[in-house]
């Protein structure tokens, strides 16, 4: 997110943090494409032309000119017309900076290196599809464990996991099975920062008994990205090798998606890697060691170009098959079951060309202007990603930027590629500033909490209490420090925030308390004082140094996924410990469906120790 997948503003932001609904498992969203997703041969479609032309290069130039996005490079591919025509029709073209070095500004390519971040979940999704096909026709003959009848997309993930699953809720633990796992609807929100950059696969699976839900199972779907290193432990236990190499085996090499990768340091050494921005304009560094990426292979880790992506949705447009060699690498029912979609209600989208989405599994579905499109986004920091194939329409476009949050615009890209594409009418959505843009597709988010109330009440105890150590079974543990606190650790975390504070406009209220956390998407944790026991808290990762050319101190945080607020507890002049809340909907479901103490509500309740 995303975190991975770090959510995006606008369109993004609303179908992901938008009162969201799933409907019962049984139900699908009921669009004009088929189930089966096959290469269309529609009658009457007009004769391919050419799709990046100078007045859509012009566009994109203009996105880049009004949003400051470094780089962005693009694939469009779509399959020959006739069958005796040789490969797929493919178009390439990047506009921009891949380094801040550039003497021109104009050094990104087709085949520069991007994370790819969630669009990696079709991959996994992919590869269990693999594996059960593997099961289905005896090409796999590790042992099913007993409980294992029929090793399908049902199957309960305690049966394939003994010993390994738990979940806090007994219901949930007995019955999330594979489609509920990788259709978001495991009942658990986002608990991102839960696992640690030094955690494996199985530290995360293990853990997750310690995570409260906030859901019901299916009752409500909630981007997790935990599921999807559980779908990469399962092929990890049945194949008895790496997820990665399993994905390279099947997936990336049959599809000579040579340059594809899921090691940073195997492509850094290509030297073709983008650089990369934060929305603030300030480089920053590829986020992934090798140590994490191999955590977050499953939701996120796969390394790729608009090169070889085009290849990927090339295959994803012929029905699985890959044109160029006419071997199926995706079985039709493995396509078919990850794009089918359970919808999910998004009625407030005021965008009158859009449809209510749906999602399967490692794939959103919608309709743009009556025509069904398949896709994904991509973000984590210093990168936005869209992926997009239009099954019906013989169109698969992919589009990569180097800088963060700037989904919006590579959803406005995609619209403006597909008008030309399929000769609709233009929209004038696009024809106008971002900033108005995104007025017209309003954010569906829960305010970021903490913010100052309106009569704000003093702190009930003195700063002091509130500093120390504090702990959480499934977060691990924290100690705060106050500004004038004088351990050593302290006198370690206060100089790391130093330069940035300085460095910063902000005016910061006098109580505020300090930590460092490392964590995959953070490196300290900062909190203000806003009202009685509450404070606001934010998850930075500092850059006291600066980085890149600008040595300017800084740091950086998600706008909407790295925010959220503490609320203390404290009795007879003690502080008891504190809730750590980062999703409001998933703190105001619990506190429906319990006694709604401060205890209750958070994604994980912290234990004063010291």
């Amino acid at each position: 997110m995303a975190a991975v997948d770090v959510l995006a503003t606008g369109l993004v932001a609303l179908v992901l943090a938008s009162t969201v609904w799933a409907l019962r498992s049984a139900d699908v969203v009921h669009y004009p494409a088929s189930v089966q997703i096959a290469a269309s041969r529609a009658v009457g479609r007009p004769p391919m032309t050419k799709v990046i032309t100078p007045a859509v290069s012009s566009f994109v130039e203009g996105v880049l000119d009004r949003s400051t996005i470094p780089g962005i490079s693009m694939g469009v591919v779509r399959l020959a017309e006739f069958k005796d025509e040789r490969g797929p029709a493919v178009e390439l073209a990047a506009w921009g900076r891949r380094t801040e070095e550039s003497t021109n500004g104009n050094d990104l390519a087709p085949d520069t290196l991007f994370a790819m971040a969630s669009c990696s979940k079709a991959f996994l999704v992919t590869s269990v599809g693999l594996l059960i096909e593997d099961y289905a026709h005896g090409r796999n003959v590790t042992p099913l464990p007993s409980a294992v009848d029929v090793f399908g997309w049902e199957t309960k993930i305690k049966d394939l996991l003994p010993g390994e699953w738990a979940l806090r809720d007994p219901w949930a633990d007995e019955n999330v099975n594979l489609r509920d796992a990788f259709g978001h609807l495991s009942g658990l929100p986002r608990h991102d920062y839960s696992y640690r950059p030094e955690d494996e696969v199985e530290d995360v699976v293990r853990r997750l008994r310690h995570l409260p839900p906030a859901w019901d199972l299916r009752e409500r779907w909630s981007y997790n990205n935990q599921m999807y290193m559980v779908g990469a432990r399962i092929i990890e236990k049945y194949t008895n090798a790496p997820y990665s190499s399993f994905v390279t085996s099947r997936i990336l090499r049959p599809l000579n998606m040579t340059s594809s990768t899921f090691s940073p340091s195997e492509a850094a050494r290509t030297g073709k890697v983008t650089q990369t921005w934060t929305r603030g304009v300030r480089r920053i560094p590829y986020w992934f060691s090798d140590q994490v990426n191999n955590l977050f292979a499953g939701p996120g880790g796969l390394i790729s170009s608009a090169e070889d992506m085009t290849k990927w949705l090339a295959t994803l447009l012929n029905g699985g098959v890959d044109p160029a060699t006419n071997v199926t690498i995706i079985p039709p029912s493995v396509l078919s079951n990850m794009t089918t979609a359970r919808p999910i209600e998004s009625s407030v989208l005021t965008q009158a060309h859009v449809s209510d989405m749906g999602y399967g599994m490692g794939w959103f579905r919608m309709l743009y202007k009556g025509h069904d499109v398949v896709w994904h986004f991509g973000a984590i920091p210093g990168f936005s990603l869209l992926v997009a194939f239009l099954p019906e329409d013989n169109l698969g476009v992919v589009l990569l930027a180097n800088m963060d949050e700037k989904q919006d615009e590579n959803m406005t890209i995609l619209f403006r590629v597909i008008d030309e594409a399929l000769d609709l009418p233009r929209s004038p959505i696009y024809s106008k500033p971002t900033s108005q843009y995104l007025a017209q597709v309003p954010m569906i988010q829960s305010p970021i909490a903490g913010r100052s109330a309106s009569s704000p009440k003093p702190l009930p105890l003195d700063l002091a209490a509130y500093a120390g150590s504090y702990t959480n079974v499934a977060y691990g543990e924290i100690t705060f420090c106050a500004p004038n606190s004088t351990s050593l650790y302290c006198h370690d975390i206060l100089a790391s925030f130093r330069p940035v504070e300085a460095a910063s406009p902000d005016v910061l209220p006098a109580n505020r308390l300090y930590a460092a956390w490392p964590r995959v998407w953070s490196s300290h944790i900062r909190l203000r004082h806003t009202s009685g026991n509450s404070f606001g808290v934010v998850f930075p990762r500092l850059f006291p140094h600066g980085y890149g050319l600008n040595r300017t101190a800084f740091e950086f945080y998600d706008s909407v996924v790295s925010v959220g607020r503490v609320e203390f507890l404290t009795e007879n002049g003690t502080v008891k410990g504190f809730a750590l809340i980062t999703q409001e909907d998933a703190a105001a479901a619990r506190a429906a469906r319990s006694n709604g103490t401060v205890q209750e509500i958070g994604d994980a309740w912290f234990e004063k120790v010291s």
